[in-house]
């Protein structure tokens, strides 16, 4: 698609570029106590697997390194990381992002320096979880084959979260997007050797807009056109585009309310079939099992398509392992990635298979969805099936499972005073302080 055509399928202004308008689209949203409540309890979750994250290996090496190097830029790439290390951080089905990871430690890097108050910082995440997801749900199916959208997307919206803090007028913050998007990354070649580089996605991608915003402050300019250019974004990674999705539908709720949160800490590709898997668990008797069938979107079986998985990481991403450990254990958690689980999961994990199918193929992305079944020994059959699954906006985690969610994190992490923390976090929706952590 032509620079000129992508700008005329959207923009009334043929003029302006796709970049300029979206800053426009999104300063120009009303912002409701609602949507503050909403920011405010995914800024909880982020935060309390952020400090989970930091006492895993992966978290550890990222704390060290970054210890000594106080830069907003650097604080953001430790923050980042350590917030995508556990895979239970939220998900935006739309654009397939994680917004939180990207977004909430560009903004936590730089509310201190900044001044802000909570709700100052709450309005800026808005801002930046709105510019991931919209520069997501236009990139196109074809480029989540090998690009990590979280990595190639989510510098736009640390950049847009960045901006506001920064209080960049509309020029410098088009600067910072386009500097942010020269700087997208992130290739998918980590799954094969189960590589902690995953991690690394999501700091440079909050880092990135953290420096690209400092820099456009003092005065550094930035491509405008850095999406639709004949040199930009979709040129150069995306086959399919759809560069009207970045601005399409600007009265549209914010996105916080189109991002799903996930209960178990395994790649959200998984879910649909261990919410199924879940619902099947109770029907039967797990060693009666001679055969499990799973169909599925085809994203989830190109990334998490793992017979044998050899390591927690890759168990996460197996959905052979995850239907496995729902159908034995009736539930998911930590421990079911762990050696010990995947040894005594292995025979079930061999009798499934895993495919595509409608209608979860056709519906993909706007909905992820699965099912399950179960064939037993006596040649019956019991199935399940999923259009959404547990934590999505058609059916969201409530206030107080948000709550015991952090809880368990907070738990993890060894955090002394877990509700002192949760309380913090969501006093910002009311213009509390933001609230500070060491990483």
């Amino acid at each position: 698609m032509s620079t000129a055509a992508a700008r005329a399928a959207v923009e009334p202004d043929a003029a302006a570029t796709l970049t300029e308008g979206l800053v426009g689209l999104i300063r120009s949203k009303p912002v409701g106590r609602a949507d503050l409540d909403a920011m405010a309890l995914i800024v909880l979750d982020g935060v309390a697997n952020m400090l989970a994250g930091r006492v895993t290996e992966p978290g550890a090496i990222l704390s060290r390194w970054g210890a000594g190097k106080p830069d907003p830029g650097r604080r953001a790439l430790v923050m980042g990381g350590c917030m995508h290390i556990l895979e239970v951080d939220d998900l935006h089905r739309g654009s397939v992002t994680h917004p939180g990871c990207v977004v909430i430690p560009a903004a936590l890097a730089l509310a201190g320096r900044a001044g802000a108050d909570g709700e100052t910082f709450l309005r800026a995440v808005l801002h930046g979880f709105e510019a991931v997801c919209r520069v997501g749900m236009s990139v196109g199916q074809m480029h989540y084959k090998v690009w990590h959208n979280t990595a190639t997307c989510g510098p736009f919206g640390a950049a847009m979260a960045s901006a506001a803090l920064l209080e960049l007028d509309d020029g410098a913050a088009v600067h910072a997007l386009g500097n942010a998007g020269t700087q997208s990354a992130g290739l998918w070649e980590f799954l094969n050797t189960g590589a902690m580089s995953k991690h690394l996605h999501a700091g440079r991608a909050a880092e990135a807009g953290v420096v690209a915003a400092e820099l456009a402050a003092a005065g550094f300019t930035g491509p405008p056109a850095i999406l639709e250019g004949p040199q930009g974004f979709y040129a150069g990674a995306c086959p399919d585009p759809d560069p009207g999705a970045v601005l399409r539908e600007p009265d549209a709720p914010w996105q916080v309310h189109a991002t799903s949160i996930k209960p178990w800490p395994s790649c959200r590709h998984t879910h649909p079939a261990i919410d199924a898997a879940l619902e099947v668990s109770g029907k039967l008797d797990a060693g009666s099992v001679v055969g499990v069938e799973a169909s599925t979107y085809r994203a989830a079986v190109d990334v998490c398509d793992r017979p044998m998985p050899t390591s927690p990481y890759e168990a996460k991403f197996s959905l052979q392992h995850c239907i496995a450990a729902a159908l034995a254990d009736g539930a998911v958690g930590f421990e079911s990635f762990e050696a010990d689980a995947r040894a005594r999961l292995s025979s079930l994990r061999s009798k499934v298979r895993v495919g595509a199918g409608e209608p979860y193929v056709s519906d993909y992305p706007a909905a992820w969805g699965g099912e399950v079944t179960a064939v037993l020994d006596d040649g019956s059959r019991v199935s399940a099936a999923r259009r959404q699954c547990k934590g999505d906006p058609e059916a969201a985690l409530d206030c107080g499972e948000m709550a015991e969610k952090a809880r368990e994190l907070l738990r993890f992490a060894g955090v002394a005073d877990p509700e002192a923390t949760i309380a913090g976090v969501l006093r910002m929706a009311g213009g509390g302080p933001v609230p500070s952590f060491d990483i």
